[in-house]
């Protein structure tokens, strides 16, 4: 089984999390989701998966969110089509294993996926 890892290389925890998964011998797909963002779909089903909202997936301390999008009252499908037009805003890395997906952080969290 592969496991998806939304990875930016240039995020400490990310880097961190990429390393717990080929530690522990995962055949690890590693998707550059700043060069190659996921469609409404794909963020659709993650969402899912994390059982989570957009906004829990949100990094609001970017700078795009504090100009564009801070206290704004926007739906699900438009919180979708900002990281979608804005992929800097997607929390990382998020994991997906499966069926199941987490939010690595702290990176120890993807120890727990694993097992």
């Amino acid at each position: 089984m592969k496991t998806i890892i939304y990875h930016n290389s240039r995020c400490s925890k990310s880097r961190e999390g990429l390393c717990i998964l080929e530690d522990a011998g995962e055949d690890v797909e590693i998707r550059n989701y700043l060069k190659d963002p996921p469609d409404y779909k794909e963020l659709d089903h993650l969402l899912k998966l994390l059982k989570a909202d957009p906004l829990d997936i949100i990094r609001q301390k970017e700078p795009v969110f504090k100009e564009k999008y801070a206290g704004k009252k926007l739906t699900r499908k438009q919180w979708i089509e900002a990281m979608i037009q804005n992929p800097v805003l997607i929390e990382r890395p998020i994991v997906v294993r499966g069926k199941k997906a987490i939010i690595g952080r702290p990176p120890s969290l993807i120890k727990e996926l694993l097992h």
